[in-house]
């Protein structure tokens, strides 16, 4: 059999692949209708969506906002690339020519939508009063917060002139289809990018009491913004369509199918704090390797889902949601033979760096482990014992990948 490392990539490999715009858009578009048809987009996949349409379609007209380096080229398609998780000026550029192609469109034509994970952070409009500075401060406390991702989405949609359904309100009349890639648990559309094209069933006061939840510290305009009536999102929206091209489970199945072993899939949005997450599915595999249960080795435990770290203000280090996951399993494991691991993020960017995650194993060196806990540093700490999975751009988004493997 393939040695566990090996094998442990090559699922992840296949999870990423189930999920490529090239692999699956095309199976979900309608005939190119006749008429006016504009293509906008956003997110870390979007680009690639957009390459994948105008393969079936033939050029098209439009805009998409993506990732720095993540772009592909289109042939009609304009690409522009912008700041993610903190928005910058590009990405507000891009939101606001997005929402005038919208607003341009009339009854007979069609806005093709395509929505990837992180394309919150790229759609940066803010509502009337709420600069670019004010947007930034207010996603670097967002991602500070320990809140989770449907509690961050919904106090992006309310301070935004594009989020929440307000792209879609925007086109109307025209039709609007909207292609997405899932990166959320749950799979719900109007948590997806902060759902531009979705009608939104959470409010002001969901916003507000969230905020107050985690004692968030947020500029004078965006508290102002979240108390005016007139940054409710829209409850229902017409003539909007939505197809899920690509989803977590999805990715966990195709790299379920290619492993010799029994797989079990304990779920496709497990979410927490991604240490104690680590710790408590470290007791999980240990519970496999003595007593057979809940499934004899060899297996392997496959999830997907998007964990949370809470940042205390004194951390150092360089870390992400997969490599604290890591940490926190390696803790949980305390040495013990026969369990291997990866955790990877399926765009291949944890947290802010340029890396998918890590793999472990049983050798794995837990000497420098508590230092590199005490000061957030997974990155640092999977980078000296050369176990990083570095991927690049993997041009798609359906969240986090685990899988550990108990001989």
């Amino acid at each position: 059999m393939t040695d566990a490392p090996t094998l442990l990539r090559q699922m992840f490999d296949a999870a990423v692949a189930a999920a490529l715009p090239s692999q699956v858009l095309a199976g979900h578009l309608p005939a190119k209708p006749a008429g006016r048809v504009v293509v906008v987009g956003a997110g870390k996949a979007s680009a690639a969506m957009g390459a994948a349409l105008e393969a079936a379609w033939g050029p098209c007209e439009g805009l998409i906002v993506t990732r720095y380096d993540h772009a592909v080229p289109c042939e009609g398609i304009e690409i522009v690339e912008a700041s993610h998780p903190v928005p910058d000026a590009a990405g507000e550029d891009a939101a606001r020519r997005i929402l005038s192609l919208a607003e341009g469109l009339g009854e007979g034509d069609l806005l093709v939508a395509l929505i990837s994970g992180g394309g919150s952070s790229l759609l940066s409009l803010g509502a009337d009063g709420v600069s670019l500075r004010d947007k930034q401060a207010l996603n670097r406390v967002l991602l500070a917060s320990g809140a989770s991702i449907d509690e961050m989405n919904c106090v992006r949609k309310h301070v935004s002139a594009v989020k929440g359904g307000r792209l879609a309100a925007a086109a109307w009349p025209a039709r609007v289809l909207s292609l997405v890639i899932s990166d959320v648990p749950g799979d719900d559309p109007s948590h997806i990018a902060s759902g531009p094209t979705v009608a939104d069933a959470t409010t002001l006061q969901d916003a507000r009491e969230i905020v107050a939840r985690y004692g968030m510290d947020l500029p004078d305009s965006v508290v102002a913004a979240l108390a005016d009536p007139a940054n409710e999102t829209p409850k229902t929206l017409d003539r909007a369509e939505l197809r899920m091209i690509a989803a977590p489970m999805a990715s966990l199945r195709a790299a379920q199918a290619i492993c010799p072993v029994p797989c079990l899939v304990l779920g496709d949005a497990i979410e927490g704090e991604a240490r104690e997450v680590g710790r408590a599915m470290a007791g999980m595999a240990l519970s496999v390797r003595q007593h057979g249960l809940p499934i004899a080795p060899p297996c392997i435990l496959l999830s997907g889902g998007e964990t949370t770290v809470t940042l205390p203000a004194d951390a150092t280090g360089r870390g992400g949601r997969n490599v604290e996951f890591l940490m926190g399993l390696l803790d949980g494991l305390d040495g013990a033979s026969g369990i291997h691991a990866i955790a990877c993020d399926t765009d291949g960017v944890d947290g802010a760096a340029e890396v998918a995650g890590a793999l472990i194993g049983p050798q794995t060196d837990r000497s420098g482990l508590n230092g590199a806990m005490a000061n957030y540093d997974g990155h640092g700490l999977f980078a000296r014992l050369n176990a990083q999975v570095i991927t690049g751009p993997t041009l798609t988004n359906v969240n986090d990948f685990r899988a550990i493997y108990i001989e």
